[in-house]
C-alpha cells in the first residue's frame, strides 16, 4: 500500500515551526541553484520569515540583475498591451465611420440608380416619397458628417494654439534666464574695474 498523503497545514508549536522553516529552506535554496546550475537558467528567490527577516538566493550574482529584467519584462508585456488596447479602440473608431460612410454611399447610389435611371413622369408618388425620404436622409448624414469634421478641425486648432502658447512661455522663460545669466557675468568683469577706480580716486 502506498503511503498516506499527509495534510499541509500551519504548525502550531512555534519551535518546530523555525526548526521546519530553517531546514525546508535551505533545501528549497539548495534546489534553485541546482536548478540554475542544470538547466542554465536564471533563478530569483526571496523568502521573508514570519519575523520579517530577510533571506535571498541569486543564481546571476546580484538579484537586482534579475529583479530589473523580471520589471523590464512586464514594462514591456503591458506595453503591448496597451498598444493591443489602443489599436482595438482605433479600429472600432474607424469601423463606425467605414460603416457610416458606407450606408451614405449605399442611400446616394440607391438615388442615383432611381434618378438617373427613371423618368420622372412614370415614377408613382409612392417612388418619388421614398426617393424624398432618403434625400432628406443623406442630406442629415451629409451635414452631420460636416458639423463633426468642423468640431475636430476646431479642437485641432485649439491642441495647436495651447501648444505654441506653451512653447512660447518656455521660450520667454529660457530668454529671461539667459539675459539674467549675462547681466550677472557682466557685473562681476566690472567690479575690479570698479575697484581700481575707487582707489585712484
Amino acid at each position: 500500500m502506498g503511503r498516506k498523503k499527509v495534510e499541509l497545514k500551519r504548525i502550531e508549536k512555534k519551535i518546530c515551526r523555525q526548526i521546519t522553516f530553517s531546514k525546508r529552506r535551505n533545501r528549497l535554496i539548495e534546489k534553485a541553484r541546482d536548478l540554475s546550475v542544470l538547466c542554465d537558467v536564471q533563478v530569483a528567490l526571496l523568502v521573508f520569515s514570519s519575523s520579517g527577516k530577510l533571506y535571498e538566493f541569486s543564481s546571476a550574482g546580484s538579484l537586482a540583475k534579475i529583479l530589473k529584467r523580471h520589471r523590464s519584462y512586464f514594462e514591456e508585456k503591458t506595453a503591448l498591451s496597451n498598444g493591443a488596447n489602443d489599436a482595438e479602440l482605433y479600429h472600432g473608431k474607424y469601423e463606425k465611420k467605414i460603416k457610416s460612410y458606407a450606408e451614405l454611399l449605399q442611400t446616394v447610389q440607391s438615388i442615383h440608380r432611381q434618378v438617373g435611371n427613371s423618368n420622372f413622369e412614370e415614377l408613382t408618388l409612392s417612388d418619388l416619397e421614398q426617393t424624398e425620404m432618403q434625400l432628406d436622409a443623406a442630406l442629415r448624414r451629409t451635414r452631420a458628417r460636416k458639423t463633426q469634421l468642423m468640431l475636430e478641425t476646431i479642437n485641432a486648432l485649439h491642441d495647436k494654439e495651447k501648444t505654441l502658447r506653451e512653447e512660447n512661455q518656455r521660450l520667454q522663460t529660457q530668454v529671461v534666464a539667459m539675459n539674467n545669466e549675462t547681466n550677472g557675468m557682466m557685473s562681476g568683469s566690472f567690479e575690479p574695474l570698479f575697484g581700481l577706480l575707487k582707489q585712484q580716486v
